[in-house]
């Protein structure tokens, strides 16, 4: 069965790179959300293996976003991909139920690699 994948960012381009990637690295079903608020919307239809969620976003920011959806699918893995990783303590993460927090200053490579380490199956 092929994986699910949503990708949360309120920029476009950041979304469109990730996305790609994911689509490079395997067949996966990908879709993108553009704050918190539309990642849940979209999480209930999608019913997502892997989220990588924006810290910093409108409407919903990336750690409530992340406790909502951990509430509703508990089995879901939640990578915190972020600009803004030097400002979250190992509590708030926790809080929130991410699997993995990736700094974007670290590059797509990373948030691949930290991905194939919750979802193995990944090739």
């Amino acid at each position: 069965m092929l994986k699910r994948i949503l990708v949360v960012d309120d920029n476009q381009f950041v979304r469109m790179i990730v996305r790609s990637a994911f689509e490079v690295l395997g067949p996966f079903i990908v879709q993108e959300a553009c704050d918190g608020l539309d990642a849940l919307q979209k999480a209930e239809t999608l019913n997502p293996d892997l989220v990588v969620m924006d810290l910093s976003m409108p409407r919903m920011h990336g750690l409530d976003a992340s406790r909502n959806l951990k509430e509703t699918c508990p089995p879901v893995q939640v990578i915190l991909f972020t600009a803004h990783k030097n400002v979250l303590t190992a509590s708030d993460a926790d809080l929130a139920g991410l699997s993995a927090v990736v700094s974007k200053s670290d590059g797509i490579e990373t948030l691949l690699q930290q991905a194939q380490s919750l979802l193995p199956v990944v090739h």
